[in-house]
């Protein structure tokens, strides 16, 4: 296939975006909904080509290539999932500093969907709290204009960047994913444990949906299922898995029964 059929439409911005000198790919970790005990998505996580760390190749991102970086992220993600079967949902990873004008930019997207025959409605797009939104604005005209065209959102990293809950004040997505610096060893941690209540109470009464994610230990598991969050990611389900999509063992639900 000629990737240059996704190459950016050329607005001004667009147009002087440089052409990447390196390659990657990904690697594919698990999403867990206890209600249904099941697989519900996969998020992909950039890799190098040999399944190098994703640091190795977020290091070569700047300015002039990270528009062109974000594209191909979502044309390759969306191409291997659909080569490697996912009938579930994809979670993308989204750099919104770099969407310049959303109903331009998003076009590469839904032509990949259409030629790889990957349902809109199935790719939920992440953007990640750690990143430093240079407007607000123009990152809620983002989402909402996602949100029309079928897609889904997340935050992700949540709890552990500049924005906080002043991001979910500004708009609401499908759900948030706390991050692992919060939850790690939340189960001997109360101060922890307050402020997670807190915020599975406040997405409770938005209708926003918590994941934790990074969840490594049963311990952490035990407690988080009982605080009422039912979505999971973590090494205590399955590792991410390159250019593969890893299972998940019934023992990971031990403990939990549906109501």
């Amino acid at each position: 296939m000629d990737e240059r059929l996704f190459e950016p439409l050329s607005c001004g911005q667009c147009a002087g975006a440089e052409l990447l000198d390196f390659d990657f790919s990904f690697a594919f970790q698990p999403i867990v909904d206890l209600r249904r005990r099941s697989v519900v998505a996969y998020e992909a996580l950039v890799r190098g080509v040999g399944g190098e760390s994703a640091g190795s190749v977020l290091g070569r991102l700047d300015d002039g290539n990270r528009y062109r970086f974000d594209q191909a992220c979502r044309v390759k993600a969306v191409k291997l999932a659909a080569e490697l079967g996912l009938e579930c949902d994809l979670n993308i990873n989204f750099y919104p500093n770099a969407v310049y004008k959303p109903e331009l930019c998003i076009r590469t997207t839904l032509s990949a969907a259409e030629f790889y025959g990957f349902p809109i409605e199935r790719i939920v797009f992440e953007v990640t709290e750690g990143e430093r939104i240079q407007d607000r604005q123009h990152l809620r005209s983002i989402i909402e204009y996602y949100q029309h065209l079928g897609f889904r959102t997340a935050i992700d990293d949540f709890g552990a960047g500049y924005a906080g809950l002043n991001l979910l004040a500004e708009y609401q997505p499908d759900y948030i994913k706390l991050d692992r610096e919060l939850i790690a060893a939340i189960d001997a941690q109360p101060i922890r444990q307050a402020i997670v209540r807190g915020i599975v109470q406040t997405c409770r009464e938005l209708g926003v949906d918590v994941l934790a994610e990074g969840v490594e230990t049963a311990e952490e598991f035990g407690w988080l299922r009982d605080c009422g969050i039912e979505l999971f990611q973590g090494y205590w389900f399955a590792r991410p898995a390159f250019e593969a999509l890893p299972q998940v063992s019934a023992e990971c639900f031990a403990g939990y029964e549906p109501a």
